[in-house]
């Protein structure tokens, strides 16, 4: 297993970047696909059609975002789990992503995926490209 580590910035409140990654309404708007999105602590999370499937963890408003998060084709039972902190002010948000316990063979897919999949279209989605 192996993790990732990445620092995005936002030019964007971190309640405006929480609320891109935790209401199903953004999510959709983002992905462009229905997101069944449970915001709460122990909710059940899936985005991207049945692509990514987890639970939430732990939310903490505005500031932190952990779920138990996996690929649907990983092997039964396997999960990472994901860690979001939000750092930051009005205008700008520093967001730091730390995932643990990601399959070796899945890291090379996985981590240039948060960007293509997460942090560009969340960037169009705030207006900020």
């Amino acid at each position: 297993m192996s993790d990732i580590h990445q620092e995005i910035t936002f030019k964007s409140s971190p309640a405006k970047v929480y609320r891109a990654l935790t209401d199903p309404e953004e999510i959709a708007a983002w992905t462009g696909m229905e997101a069944d999105v449970s915001p709460d602590e122990g909710g059940a999370y899936q985005c991207f059609g049945v692509y990514i499937v987890g639970r939430y963890i732990e939310l903490v408003p505005d500031k932190r975002i952990v779920q138990a998060w996996r690929v649907f084709n990983w092997e039964e039972g396997v999960y990472s789990l994901v860690r979001i902190e939000l750092t930051g002010d009005g205008d700008h948000t520093t967001l730091v992503l730390d995932q643990y316990g990601v399959p070796e063979k899945e890291v090379s897919h996985v981590e240039p995926g948060w960007h293509k999949q997460y942090w560009n279209p969340i960037k169009k989605f705030l207006r900020e490209v």
